[in-house]
């Protein structure tokens, strides 16, 4: 059985501060650019997180 192609993505606040999640994203199933709301220490509070392509 084949794996499916599932690439890294790197997820960053949209704060400014730098922090970032890393998130595996299947591109087939979502094609879309993904947005969470999730925790940035560095302003200790939550922050919208966009996609970008890992490097």
């Amino acid at each position: 059985m084949a794996k499916g192609k599932k690439l890294f993505i790197k997820l960053v606040s949209a704060a400014g501060t730098g922090f970032f999640y890393v998130k595996r994203k299947n591109p087939r199933r979502t094609p879309d650019k993904l947005e969470f709301r999730k925790y940035d220490p560095r302003v200790n509070r939550h922050v919208l997180f966009t996609e970008q392509k890992m490097k």
